[in-house]
């Protein structure tokens, strides 16, 4: 960050008086300017045994497959925003929306939550995010054509939850690389 966001000015980092690392402060007006992890929320569409995928029309990752999943927007609860990328990336109908896990990826602050959802419309399609939309069962997901490493987490466990036809919530770390076995940080 250069510049302040309320009146333009330079910013600088400085440890500020109570705070346990340093924060980006304006020089002119004062205004400390907290950078937090972004959330995005996404879910699990099933229906039949099957998987709701999105292949993605935009970068990052254009032409891979993703679950619906996007941006938390304000004045929306996690679960309300899971089902809006869902309609906007593959009007989708969800319902049944329970939460499913929580990962974590410091190296690049954000946190997903991911829920799991029952599909309920059979008429999706492909949003305007989306080139195309198709139902995988689990053992036909396209693994090496996963757009983040973070599905690839979540859906890992997912495959092994479904095996054992037990689904707790969970807290993931995952490191940011496409992983084989997603460290588990912490059942709830």
């Amino acid at each position: 960050m250069n510049y302040c966001t309320g009146c333009g000015r330079k910013v600088t980092l400085q440890m500020v008086a109570g705070d346990d690392r340093p924060r980006f402060v304006c020089d002119n007006c004062g205004t400390i300017h907290y950078q937090n992890p972004k959330m995005v929320v996404g879910a699990i569409p099933e229906v039949n045994g099957k998987i709701l995928f999105c292949r993605r029309a935009i970068e990052p990752r254009k032409n891979s497959w993703t679950l619906p999943a996007g941006y938390l927007e304000n004045g929306e609860t996690a679960s309300q925003g899971a089902q809006r990328e869902a309609m906007e990336e593959a009007y989708a109908e969800l319902d049944n929306v329970q939460p499913y896990a929580l990962l974590n990826i410091t190296a690049i602050n954000q946190i997903y939550m991911i829920f799991r959802a029952q599909l309920i419309n059979t008429d999706f399609r492909a949003g305007t995010e989306s080139l195309e939309v198709k139902l995988f069962e689990p053992n036909d997901i396209p693994w090496d054509e996963l757009a983040f490493p973070v599905i690839n987490d979540v859906l890992r466990v997912y495959c092994k939850d479904l095996q054992r036809g037990v689904f707790p919530f969970r807290e993931l770390e995952t490191l940011g690389r496409m992983s084989t076995t997603p460290q588990v940080a912490k059942e709830k």
